[in-house]
């Protein structure tokens, strides 16, 4: 198991709109300015960017990214499809998927923010059955966000092993 997070706060769900430097495509930047951005999730798994940046090398035509996932991973969306994906590194040239629009990914992290805290002290036989009811949440939402090795489905299955626990450890 790894370490839980010490005595997470109870997040809030917000969306903040996002301007778009001149070189993301038109219909991507007003898409982030009406639509907006979830201001977080929950530990480090999405952390808006301050200024957006745009890789045109990566997919059809290009991907900008929104938000960090992790150490060193990107949250982005797709130019050519709408869709939001997972850069596991910022040279890296493959993306994973997230959500099959801002829209359903917006909803997926109000829903999840919704149901946290996950589980109480003491419950650690429950890290499962919660994270069985969070995929529930998110394929509810949008039945393409748990693909195999994706953003939720490790978020999920982190959240089964008890990642974000609000207990000592």
């Amino acid at each position: 198991m790894s370490q839980p997070l010490p005595h997470l706060p109870k997040p809030e769900f917000v969306l903040i709109a996002i301007e778009a430097p001149p070189e993301v495509p038109t219909q991507v930047a007003a898409g982030l300015r009406e639509t907006g951005i979830p201001g977080g999730l929950i530990g480090y798994e999405y952390r808006p960017l301050s200024q957006l940046a745009y890789f045109g090398g990566i997919g059809e035509r290009g991907l900008v990214a929104i938000a960090t996932s992790g150490l060193w991973g990107r949250i982005a969306v797709d130019v050519a499809s709408g869709r939001v994906v997972q850069i596991p590194e910022v040279e890296s040239a493959t993306a994973s998927p997230v959500n099959r629009d801002l829209y359903s990914f917006n909803r997926c992290v109000a829903a999840v923010i919704a149901r946290f805290p996950f589980y109480a002290e003491g419950d650690e036989e429950r890290c499962e059955e919660v994270a069985e009811e969070l995929r529930g949440l998110v394929s509810g939402i949008d039945e393409t966000a748990l693909a195999h090795n994706g953003f939720w489905e490790t978020f999920c299955d982190d959240v089964a092993i008890g990642d974000y626990a609000d207990w000592d450890a």
